[in-house]
């Protein structure tokens, strides 16, 4: 679906699967977030297709974070000319299991796949598009939110979605830090919630409630 004049959303609605949502920022240099898993990445080829782009189109992919239903599919860009990018956090993080012995939750070994650079904390500049990239850990070490200044849009990853937290039982999970992560967003400002699973958030107003939301869920279980 499209969101707005550069920005796109490939919404996965399937929950058997657990397939990510995927987003796309049509810019100079496009840019894809989430690519979800290799078994199922015929969706985003389909997503791509309705707008008139192939996987070959793509100068860069960002995962949020390195789960295998966001990250896997960046095999399917090996052959492409896509550069790719994960928190330096993450790679980090898995850098500390070799021989591929990882987590299930974590499929792609670190011999598969390589960043060809690593994010930290700060504002990232592609080729005229203004990326704000958010260290937010709490579901895994190095998750990330995406923010867009000028479009007022913000890609939460598995941070929060509608109604909704991300787990934080998983190998790198961190409640206290899922806590502050959340707090650390909920003031931007936001018009659009594009979060990695689920229904995405269209209007100021309905972020806030859901944050507001979010933080009363927050204070009474975590």
């Amino acid at each position: 679906m499209k969101i707005d004049n550069n920005l796109y959303a490939f919404i996965w609605t399937s929950m058997s699967t657990n397939n990510c949502n995927t987003y796309i920022i049509d810019g100079s240099t496009r840019i894809l977030i989430d690519p979800g898993h290799e078994a199922l990445f015929f969706h985003v080829q389909k997503g791509l297709s309705e707008i008139g782009l192939v996987p070959g189109d793509i100068g860069l992919v960002i995962c949020t974070h390195a789960h295998s239903d966001h990250l896997e599919a960046m095999s399917m860009f090996k052959e492409e000319s896509a550069l790719f990018a994960l928190h330096t956090d993450e790679w980090r993080w898995l850098q500390k299991f070799k021989d591929n012995r990882l987590p299930s939750v974590y499929a792609m070994g670190t011999n598969n796949i390589h960043p060809d650079f690593l994010l930290k904390e700060g504002e990232l500049f592609v080729n005229g598009t203004e990326l704000s990239i958010i260290h937010t850990p709490g579901h895994s070490p190095g998750s990330i939110c995406i923010y867009l200044p000028r479009e007022r849009v913000l890609f939460s990853g598995d941070l929060v979605f509608k109604a909704g937290i991300g787990r934080t039982d998983l190998p790198g999970g961190d409640a206290e830090q899922l806590k502050e992560s959340i707090r650390k967003v909920s003031d931007l400002d936001i018009k659009w919630l594009l979060p990695g699973h689920g229904n995405i958030i269209s209007s100021t107003k309905e972020v806030k409630a859901n944050f507001d939301q979010l933080n009363k869920m927050i204070a009474a279980y975590l």
